[in-house]
């Protein structure tokens, strides 16, 4: 399927797994990529070195196209770059909008820049600035998460920019696909539904988890870092919910002990960080530390296995999600059923 977004990244279909943390790392990466999809490697819980290492290992895994997605106010973003840049990734993307140097360091090496937003607005400045494409996520999406639904948001921003839009929130098969071409977009990203696959290194007990949830099961929650965060409901959740303001203090100074150790940071560095992520928002100091360490609270779930202490980002797809096929398997086949929903559309049948 030719559109805009494959001509640009130069991938065979028009699907992007997005750059979820301990999740995308360099097997789920290249399997998406072999798949003629396009992988995101997610560098926000890798240190720099890391970061290096994982880009070579995904290279020599597979030879097509991928990208690394990067936390736009990260005190190191700078670095990131210049490692996308050396190490000839295809595609950067960030989870917030980057500032503009970074864009222009990007485009001046021939990096293809994609910016992840939620509101037509920021679509309208990273697009004013330079960036290629846009991916642009409603409320149905996992993780930090705004309020309006893609079915109003996308339209909303492919009127409103000029360059490929990508759909995320909500997707997880060809039917989703063509509705969101249908909109505009030159294809859709998807990270619960790649989550959920054979070449996920994700614990068996965690996507078990996620295969048994209802769609009712997936709430949005302020608990954890006083941002809206989409996630499956767990013990933790509740805690934290349930929590005062001097034990969520202790528990995020632990987790923020433990990750400063994980990813080689000091302390300065991460109150630096965690500013940035205060400026602008009404947060407590609490929160502004779990908001630094959310990393290590989605670790204990995607790579330790423990759903008693940590969280799971979650789209609310997966609540209509139910086998773990390899991605060769469900690219081919979300293809196929894009193909067949178009076609019955173009001849005038009624989609069963």
């Amino acid at each position: 399927m030719d559109t805009p977004l494959t001509r640009l990244v130069g991938v065979r279909h028009p699907l992007v797994q997005t750059g979820m943390g301990w999740v995308a790392g360099p097997r789920l990466v290249s399997a998406v990529a072999n798949a003629g999809a396009l992988g995101i490697l997610a560098s926000a819980t890798m240190s720099p070195q890391r970061l290096r290492s994982a880009v070579r290992e995904v290279a020599a895994r597979t030879d097509a196209p991928f990208g690394v997605n990067l936390r736009a106010d990260a005190g190191d973003a700078g670095e990131r770059v210049r490692i996308i840049v050396e190490e000839g990734v295809r595609v950067a993307s960030f989870a917030l909008a980057p500032r503009r140097e970074l864009i222009d360091r990007l485009k001046d090496a021939g990096v293809v820049v994609i910016p992840s937003v939620g509101a037509r607005r920021h679509a309208e400045k990273v697009a004013g600035w330079g960036a290629d494409a846009v991916l642009v996520q409603g409320a149905e999406g996992g993780g930090h998460t705004g309020q309006v639904a893609t079915t109003v948001l996308l339209p909303q921003v492919v009127d409103a920019v000029d360059i490929p839009v990508v759909a995320a929130g909500g997707f997880h098969d060809g039917r989703g696909l063509a509705a969101a071409l249908a909109y505009g977009a030159a294809g859709i990203a998807m990270g619960t539904r790649f989550l959920l696959t054979s070449d996920s290194t994700v614990p068996d007990a965690v996507k078990a988890r996620y295969l048994e949830a209802a769609v009712t099961d997936v709430t949005v929650t302020t608990a954890v870092d006083g941002l809206p965060h989409r996630m499956l409901r767990s013990e933790l959740v509740d805690s934290l919910e349930r929590s005062g303001r001097t034990t969520a203090l202790l528990r995020a100074v632990r987790h923020a002990a433990a990750f400063r150790r994980l990813a080689g940071l000091s302390w300065p560095r991460m109150v630096r960080d965690g500013l940035a992520m205060r400026h602008g928002k009404d947060l407590t100091w609490s929160q502004v530390l779990l908001a630094a360490t959310t990393p290590m609270l989605l670790k204990a779930s995607m790579v330790d296995g423990r759903t008693d202490t940590g969280v799971m980002a979650s789209g609310q797809v997966a609540g209509v999600i139910g086998d773990l096929p390899c991605c060769a398997e469900l690219v081919d086949r979300i293809m196929a059923e894009a193909a067949e929903t178009l076609d019955r559309l173009t001849r005038g049948r009624t989609v069963g």
